[in-house]
């Protein structure tokens, strides 16, 4: 978990989150919990204030479960708050193999990503490694990097609706795996809980969660 959350976001040196670590680099959320079997993995966000943190983290590690209701009346004293995003945290098992359909996306064939994946061009060096499913003359399935560290990566995967369910997604997220082990880097996936399509593709991959996600804006 604590891979995980140093992959979501960017840090001072207080430890406390401050950016999305992805473009545009949004404001992180006010509050970041990963739950695990072992208890939590809490970050701040920089700008709240010390007063504050004192009582959320009083609370957060007071209960066996973090009391939500509670934690959203503190944040909400300061500033309304705009979102709450709950998902399950993954982690790949080890790859033995990335034979698959799936491409590579490299700097001599990344204007195969136009016009259906525009942002993964321009951000081509920041989202390696890239794979992709071709067909009918068009990437179709792609997985990449989202975010990532010198340790970790975390994937960002896609298939077009009209192509899903016949296993793409499954082959490049696997492609993509290979490679971010093949660096000595731990592969990660994480989605929403209300994300369905990719809870199964997750099932389907054979991943391991280890975690639960919580970020409250």
């Amino acid at each position: 978990m604590k891979l995980h959350v140093n992959v979501l976001f960017q840090h001072n040196g207080e430890n406390k989150i401050t950016y999305v670590n992805e473009p545009p680099h949004e404001e992180a959320p006010r509050l970041f919990i990963g739950g695990t079997k072992d208890g939590y993995v809490v970050r701040y966000h920089h700008s709240l204030c010390e007063e504050m943190v004192k009582d959320l983290a009083r609370i957060i590690g007071s209960d066996s479960n973090p009391p939500l209701a509670e934690i959203i009346q503190i944040l909400n004293q300061n500033r309304e708050l705009d979102s709450v995003w709950i998902g399950p945290a993954y982690i790949f098992p080890y790859v033995k193999s990335s034979a698959t359909k799936a491409v590579k996306i490299t700097p001599s064939n990344k204007e195969m990503l136009l016009p259906q994946f525009p942002f993964t061009f321009n951000e081509f060096e920041l989202r390696q490694p890239c794979y992709a499913i071709v067909q009918d003359g068009m990437v179709v399935s792609l997985c990449m990097s989202a975010r990532q560290t010198d340790v970790a990566a975390e994937a960002s995967l896609y298939t077009m609706e009209d192509y899903r369910g016949k296993g793409y997604g499954v082959d490049v997220a696997n492609a993509w795996a290979a490679e971010v082990q093949s660096q000595g880097k731990v592969a990660l996936y994480s989605t929403s809980w209300d994300n369905f399509s990719s809870q199964s593709v997750a099932k389907k991959l054979n991943l391991k969660q280890f975690g639960t996600d919580i970020h409250i804006r």
